[in-house]
């Protein structure tokens, strides 16, 4: 069974940076196609980016596309997100997915506000 800790949030500067991390335990992540998503309060969870086993194909929502950058490093099983020039529409929680053959794995969040 597939574990993920999400790590890295916290309080930031409009236009700033922050990396989130994801640790994942119990199984090798290279297995599993990963993604970022993120719930704004009052919101619905959206997807923000995703990158298949390999990252030979990343995918990012228009909102951040430019800004934040998905990677994944399979022999430490880490997945992560930089998010540079933030906003404060950014302002979320952040989860870390794996997913593959139907089977679904979540991370419980980070939080990342965005404000000044």
């Amino acid at each position: 069974q597939l574990q993920l800790v999400e790590s890295g949030g916290g309080l930031v500067q409009p236009g700033g940076s922050l990396r989130l991390s994801c640790a994942a335990s119990g199984s090798s992540l290279d297995r599993y196609a990963v993604a970022w998503f993120r719930q704004a309060p009052g919101k619905e969870r959206e997807g923000v980016s995703c990158a298949t086993t390999r990252s030979d194909i990343t995918n990012y929502a228009d909102s951040v596309k430019g800004r934040f950058t998905i990677s994944r490093d399979n022999a430490k099983n880490m997945v992560y997100l930089q998010m540079n020039s933030l906003k404060p529409e950014d302002t979320a929680v952040y989860y870390c997915y794996a997913g593959s053959w139907g089977m679904d794995y979540w991370g419980k969040g980070t939080l990342v506000t965005v404000s000044s």
